[in-house]
């Protein structure tokens, strides 16, 4: 029985390590009662991941070849027996469930043993006060076993019995789709890519641009020569590779490193713009509503 509950704690800290190399830092491994190397271990990374993410990388996520989404909402909607009824999509694949299996489950099924116990005291204050509001941390249990700590907001919904939970966080997505990725071990490489080197050199210049985001593109021409190769299959290959232009690769960077800054900072927009290469603040904002689907005034910003 030991055995199998350690097998299942360190099937659980090389889950993590896989998320954190890929640049995902907002998971936590559960702890248990046991005092051991092991247990040891799992204090220890979650302490650097807790490090990484608000000291180092604020978003929660590092990983040029991954895209983030900010301020992702998800919400679940419970009867008055505290059994899901409704959510919306984001909510299971933060938790990385099929959306089928959320449905008539339990809400405190979710929750690990810390938030579980927290929970079962909420209940009667829910039940008890048709006026409920309140904000605080819930700890989830995502399929991976890994836990997902966000801070919640629970009401009671007017003129109904229902509950709503809802709470915020960020969403990582690929950059690019795996059923598409070409790589240097792909079988049916275009003839715009016809060696594992032309690849890689599509990489180098991906690479550069990320490190460049403050200084304005150098044209196809300059990246080429840049990276000794020709305009055609830099342009073409660049595309094939990772499904969108050089420059509308350089733009939506800008935009996303534009949008850590205006959460993360209390820099002016004005400046923000300046620093992430938009000529006018109007292009700037017209660029980012476009994007992100909202413009960067109406972002929350951290004091």
């Amino acid at each position: 029985m030991d055995q199998e509950i350690n097998l299942q704690r360190m099937r659980s800290m090389s889950q993590m390590l896989l998320e954190m190399a890929g640049g995902n830092f907002t998971n936590r491994i559960q702890r248990t009662e046991e005092d051991d190397e092991l247990e040891g271990l799992v204090v220890l990374m979650n302490m650097v991941a807790e490090e990484m993410k608000e000291s180092v990388f604020h978003a929660g996520f590092i990983n040029p070849h991954h895209s983030y989404r900010n301020l992702v909402q998800s919400t679940f909607i419970l009867d008055e027996d505290f059994v899901i009824v409704s959510y919306n999509s984001e909510a299971s694949i933060l938790l990385n469930l099929t959306p089928n299996f959320l449905c008539n489950m339990l809400f405190k099924n979710l929750l690990s043993e810390e938030s579980l116990c927290f929970w079962n005291s909420l209940e009667q204050e829910i039940l008890q006060d048709p006026d409920y509001y309140a904000s605080v941390q819930l700890i989830y249990i995502a399929q991976n076993k890994l836990l997902v700590p966000v801070y919640c907001t629970i009401s009671r919904l007017m003129n109904c019995s229902k509950i709503l939970i809802s709470f915020v966080t960020t969403v990582v997505e690929e950059t690019i789709s795996k059923s598409v990725l070409i790589t240097a071990n792909s079988n049916d490489l275009p003839i715009v890519l016809s060696r594992p080197s032309d690849i890689l050199m599509v990489q180098n210049v991906y690479d550069y641009i990320l490190d460049h985001l403050d200084s304005p593109l150098p044209s196809v021409k300059e990246l080429s020569y840049i990276f000794g190769t020709n305009d055609n299959k830099l342009k073409y290959g660049f595309k094939q590779l990772f499904r969108t232009t050089i420059y509308q690769f350089y733009i939506n960077e800008r935009l996303k490193k534009a949008h850590l800054l205006i959460q993360q900072t209390m820099i002016p927009l004005k400046s923000i713009a300046t620093m992430t290469g938009f000529k006018t603040y109007p292009n700037f904002s017209k660029g980012f509503k476009k994007h992100f689907g909202y413009k960067p005034m109406d972002i929350k910003r951290r004091s």
